[in-house]
């Protein structure tokens, strides 16, 4: 039996260790993987977002987190990370709309999930249960398909 995968379809999959280096492994492992696959309209966005998401495991999580690259098709590329704390942040466990409280203007953190909710065609997350944490995800490609189609 042969195991056939369009080829524009592929997965890359990165465990980060709880280190403060770790969002710029991330980062360099996806400008990699997209830039191999030709995938450079979409590498900038990708590149930030995935960052916010593994600085926000880093911060907030204890032990381990893990990365997941995929490109889905049609040039969208969708990035999930792991983490073992259990709490969803707005906008990921709410219904699209949800918006994360704005960090105060003076604020030197606080706008990651902004940026991922105004650049992201997509986005999700859910607390896995049993104490196994949770997943966020995001989506991009083909700039503004998503919202095009939305519209």
């Amino acid at each position: 039996m042969v195991t056939v995968a369009p080829p524009d379809t592929w997965v890359y999959a990165l465990r980060l260790p709880h280190d403060p280096r770790a969002a710029r492994v991330a980062r360099m492992t996806v400008r990699a993987a997209l830039n191999s696959h030709g995938m450079r309209e979409v590498l900038d966005v990708v590149e930030l977002l995935t960052s916010e998401l593994v600085t926000n495991a880093f911060q907030y999580a204890k032990g381990n987190a893990s990365l997941r690259l995929a490109a889905l098709g049609g040039g969208r590329v969708r990035v999930s990370v792991w983490d073992a704390n259990p709490y969803v942040p707005a906008p990921f466990g709410e219904p699209p709309g949800g918006r994360p409280c704005p960090a105060p203007v003076d604020a030197v953190n606080g706008r990651g999930l902004l940026l991922v909710q105004a650049w992201a065609d997509l986005w999700g997350g859910e607390a896995l249960g049993r104490g196994a944490g949770k997943l966020l995800w995001f989506e991009v490609g083909r700039p503004g398909a998503a919202r095009a189609e939305a519209a």
